[in-house]
């Protein structure tokens, strides 16, 4: 058995697949959902990266090491009922997609804005965007 994955903005789905698991941090703490795993409804943290292991025959696009998908997330809600997860996010790509020289510019103004010790939300999603193309942000 596999879960089937979706991962949508409001521009439209950006991935859809089986996995074997989807790691992803919440409001309330991460969580790891298998197959059979009760129905549950979560707020995704903004700047966080969701983890999609797909299922082995699965072609997968966005993969990074070890053939994770992994997706930067700009906050959004999590919901897991019959197999099925719905990733519904405000912003998110993934990490295979992401420009790290454009995104590194963008985390380096957004601070620069921000000013010293604050963490804004875009501050938080561009270093999503480079933890997601493998980056250490």
């Amino acid at each position: 058995m596999t879960l089937h994955v979706a991962l949508v903005v409001p521009e439209g789905e950006i991935w859809a697949g089986d996995a074997q698991r989807v790691i992803a941090k919440t409001l309330d703490g991460d969580i790891g959902v298998l197959t059979g795993h009760t129905p549950v409804l979560g707020i995704l943290a903004e700047g966080s990266v969701v983890r999609i292991l797909p299922d082995a025959g699965e072609a997968a696009g966005g993969q990074g090491a070890g053939g994770e998908v992994l997706v930067a997330i700009g906050g959004g809600f999590l919901s897991v009922a019959d197999d099925q997860v719905s990733v519904l996010a405000r912003q998110a790509q993934l990490g295979a997609d992401v420009d790290r020289a454009g995104a590194q510019a963008s985390l380096d103004s957004a601070l620069e804005a921000a000013g010293p010790g604050e963490e804004t939300a875009d501050v938080r999603y561009f270093r999503a965007l480079l933890r997601a193309a493998g980056d250490r942000a």
